[in-house]
């Protein structure tokens, strides 16, 4: 190449331009220290001092020192460390790239990267390190790849094409080091794995092809070909770009800052001063598909009203909820040292913040198991009318229902109503309290029974309340609202005479 760009073979200026790159290569490449920068930089020079810098607000720093460091850290956010639930950890991040990848930021750094290890690898190295590039069959696409919400990064070949296969392998393990932890990369043989390969669209056919197996268009897994320069820089951007967006990005002011109870999953945000969903916070959303409800929101400083609201005191931070309501700060102050052990710590705190929301979970179910044991009211039926709603019983309260959801509904209601303590005017002439009887019917089942108070027997309604005096034959029928504050008056009225009683048409027929 030094010949063929010499100035002396060749007079054009982007020869001259290219021998100047030959030369500059040779150089890093015969001293140690520059091959070190470069690798660690992108930059021969390379070292914090060179090139230090400080992004944003909440302490992003980067880059700091006196050049005399070949590994550097950053924190995402605040400078108060990091606290996190259930005990505290520290983390670093290297490289300016870095930045930019996990956490979305604006840098645009062009120089090469030799991975989190920060150092330079021997063609062995990387031969050996090949190997972690996994042999994809049907079997392992099947249950180690298909909709797990792990991004993958596929080669497709036969045997037959082995030209130019090492460097695909070798962009490929390249990128599986720069992004460790949120994809995994591996190989799939469509000479043996034929059907696979046509079930997928992706046999190689005459060339080979490169396919991220990802998660960006909708929650079902779908491969996408890289068609770009095979270049390590463009397919991990290719690839970074397919990380999964199951992460909602949210306004902390709008963001509804109570209970997830509503939620089928917990709930978690991560917030940070980033613009974009954090990489990492994609790749976690990923792996934790259909385990939690994740969101981001961009806050530029602790002082926001909303994040006084959760108390945080420094970015960025975690917090999650709990069936119960209860709020947490899982982390705060986070800082990473790299994308894999950034995911394998968060992940540990997500599987124990899982646990406990299991816990709670299964204590809570409990209770309102118990709770719903307790209010759940007595179905009347011809065998017990004489216990609930015989002539020894001055009052009835009875809740008719058509289906499952009006039971529910004025079991809810009669139960809660039940438990307040209604004012009541004394009898004077008995000098005690009359006893109320709260009880339900099926109305599909007794229709005879409702007929004697329409002659419809309520069959336009789903659920229907009445108050019936059965020694004086006399009932009245609820027309309001089914609210509890509207149950009550309606039930106070019939307990202190406000409310006009009728005659029956019949006696109320039980089955």
């Amino acid at each position: 190449l030094s010949l063929k760009y010499h100035p002396d073979k060749n007079k054009s200026k982007e020869a001259q331009e290219k021998f100047a790159e030959i030369n500059n290569a040779y150089d890093i490449l015969s001293d140690e220290e520059k091959r070190k920068n470069y690798d660690m930089y992108g930059d021969e020079k390379g070292g914090p001092g060179q090139s230090g810098f400080a992004s944003g607000p909440g302490g992003w720093q980067h880059m700091g020192g006196d050049g005399s460091s070949q590994t550097f850290s950053f924190s995402f956010g605040g400078p108060s460390g990091s606290r996190f639930f259930g005990g505290s950890s520290f983390f670093g991040f290297d490289y300016n790239d870095i930045f930019s990848s996990f956490f979305g930021g604006g840098m645009n750094h062009q120089g090469p990267f030799g991975g989190f290890s920060g150092s330079s690898r021997s063609q062995s190295q990387s031969r050996n390190s090949r190997k972690s590039i996994r042999a994809i069959s049907s079997d392992v696409f099947k249950k180690e790849i298909s909709d797990k919400g792990m991004t993958w990064l596929l080669l497709s070949y036969t045997p037959a094409l082995q030209q130019g296969k090492q460097h695909y392998e070798s962009i490929i393990d390249e990128v599986a080091g720069l992004l460790q932890g949120a994809i995994k990369v591996g190989r799939i043989n469509c000479e043996t794995e034929y059907s696979l390969c046509k079930d997928l669209g992706m046999h190689p056919g005459r060339a080979l092809r490169l396919f991220v197996y990802s998660y960006k268009r909708s929650e079902k897994g779908t491969l996408e070909e890289y068609k770009g320069d095979l270049v390590a820089k463009n397919v991990k951007t290719f690839c970074q770009d397919h990380l999964p967006r199951f992460s909602r990005r949210v306004s902390l002011n709008h963001f509804d800052l109570s209970s997830s109870n509503l939620e089928k999953y917990p709930r978690v945000i991560l917030l940070s001063t980033k613009k974009d969903t954090p990489v990492i916070w994609r790749a976690l959303s990923g792996l934790y598909y259909r385990r939690f409800s994740f969101y981001d929101a961009d806050v530029h400083d602790v002082s926001e009203p909303a994040a006084k609201q959760l108390g945080v005191d420094a970015l960025p931070a975690i917090i999650g909820w709990l069936p119960n309501g209860e709020r947490h700060i899982l982390k705060s102050g986070i800082s990473v040292k790299d994308l894999k052990s950034a995911i394998k710590d968060l992940s540990l705190l997500l599987d124990s913040f899982e646990k406990k929301n299991k816990k709670v979970a299964s204590s809570q179910a409990s209770k309102n198991q118990k709770d719903s044991a307790q209010r759940k009211l007595p179905l009347l039926i011809a065998s017990n009318s004489d216990a609930l709603c015989g002539d020894k019983t001055p009052v009835c309260i009875i809740g008719a229902f058509r289906s499952s959801r009006a039971r529910e509904k004025l079991e809810s209601l009669l139960s809660k109503v039940s438990q307040k303590s209604i004012t009541r005017r004394p009898n004077v002439a008995s000098g005690s309290r009359d006893s109320v009887s709260y009880i339900v019917l099926d109305a599909t089942k007794q229709p005879l029974f409702l007929c004697a108070f329409d002659k419809s027997g309520y069959k336009s309604s789903d659920n229907i309340l009445v108050a019936f005096k059965p020694r004086k034959g006399k009932f009245a029928a609820f027309s309001g609202d089914m609210t509890v504050e509207e149950v009550e008056k309606f039930i106070s009225s019939v307990l202190n005479g406000d409310i006009q009683f009728t005659k029956t048409k019949q006696k109320p027929v039980l089955k």
